[in-house]
């Protein structure tokens, strides 16, 4: 029994040599294998396999990759591709870990020509596409992976089975992700999105908003990340509207903080304004003095932005409470800095000089920008003289 003959007999592929195995019996090329051969030689390539790891963490890479090959031309003689294919995955996963770009290669035309003749089929071989998906996945090919999935996923939306449309989107969402693909993950976790809250429920209702949850979650994510606020603000919106029916009030403050931040990106500064006011409310409440400091800042910036600086004043004043509560000395330093800054603006030395003076015994205490509140201070007395 031989295998395929290499086309370039100077440098053959080692995933289609052609000398006799060993481990294969004496048959013609067309004659089977028999059950109890074909259980012999299923035990030998795992054996093989072990055999291969060791060698590979003994350091040997070269030698564990001639018995990966052996195996995987052995597994080919056994029928069963799907067999064959993961392990062309498992094998070509170490080999891309290893920056084995030959080794890759080899693998990745093997799995290119499984793949077209199972196309050439009439039937869907389902088990060999998912197997086909996961080995692309392994070598980093989502190119290929993801033509893979969109054929079981196909095959799904015919069947009408909706936990395999869902399960397959999931793993089409995360391979988008992972190669930072946003606008097409965006797409494929609307249509996520869209089918766990419209469809009829596949499980019970606590689920069934986790996933909602889980969804949106990602969805505000990549939004945020390809700079789409009009589009991330929504998500978080409705993520608001899914904590406040459950009762789950902690997770608010740091979504109002985020939906205020897309208001102010969309140029809706009151709308930022009033949401970053009722994030510090609630964090204040439920004492998350970190996320009350984190939507008074935004704050008070958007009121000097706007020329109302008397506003930032009482602003900061606020977030100086925060501080305190908090014992964040740096973060008081920082707004005593603040405060002075505003003062020095508006030609209040003596409220400028104040604030710049608490900050300095803060810095001196912290060991930390102490020659830069000296300035100050300096700056202030000679434009007070």
């Amino acid at each position: 029994m031989t295998l395929s003959q290499s086309s370039d007999n100077d440098n053959p592929n080692p995933l289609e040599l052609t000398a006799p195995d060993p481990l294969l019996p004496s048959l013609s090329p067309d004659e089977p294998l028999n059950p109890s051969e074909r259980s012999r030689l299923k035990q030998a390539l795992d054996e093989l396999n072990a055999e291969a790891e060791a060698e590979f963490k003994a350091g040997n890479q070269s030698k564990a990759f001639d018995i990966w090959y052996r195996e995987i031309r052995l597994r080919r003689v056994l029928g069963d591709p799907v067999a064959e294919v993961q392990t062309l995955g498992r094998v070509g996963g170490v080999a891309w870990n290893e920056n084995n770009k030959q080794s890759v290669q080899l693998i990745t035309a093997r799995l290119e020509e499984i793949q077209q003749e199972n196309e050439a089929e009439d039937s869907i071989n389902l088990p060999l596409l998912k197997a086909l998906g996961k080995a692309y996945e392994q070598i980093r090919v989502p190119g290929q992976a993801l033509t893979v999935y969109e054929q079981i996923l196909a095959d799904a939306r015919n069947q009408g089975d909706m936990a395999a449309v869902e399960a397959t989107l999931k793993t089409m969402g995360e391979l988008h992700m992972a190669w930072f693909d946003y606008p097409k993950a965006a797409e494929t976790y609307e249509e996520l999105l869209a089918q766990v809250q419209t469809d009829v429920p596949l499980e019970p209702l606590r689920e069934r908003i986790n996933e909602e949850v889980a969804y949106l979650q990602e969805l505000a994510y990549i939004y945020d990340q390809d700079q789409q606020p009009d589009q991330a603000l929504p998500k978080k919106q409705q993520l608001v509207d899914i904590y406040l029916n459950q009762g789950n009030d902690t997770q608010i403050p740091a979504l109002k903080i985020a939906i205020a931040s897309d208001y102010n990106s969309l140029n809706q500064p009151e709308k930022a304004r009033q949401t970053y006011q009722e994030a510090y409310a609630l964090a204040w409440s439920l004492q998350q003095f970190a996320h009350a400091s984190e939507a008074l800042q935004p704050l008070a910036q958007l009121y000097l932005t706007s020329k109302q600086p008397e506003f930032a004043l009482q602003v900061y004043e606020v977030l100086l409470q925060v501080e305190q509560q908090s014992y964040n000395y740096y973060g008081l330093m920082n707004t005593y800095d603040n405060i002075g800054q505003i003062y020095l603006e508006m030609n209040n030395y003596p409220q400028a000089l104040a604030a710049f003076q608490k900050g300095l015994d803060l810095a001196e205490s912290l060991q930390h920008r102490e020659a830069y509140f000296v300035n100050k201070i300096q700056l202030v007395n000679r434009q007070n003289l």
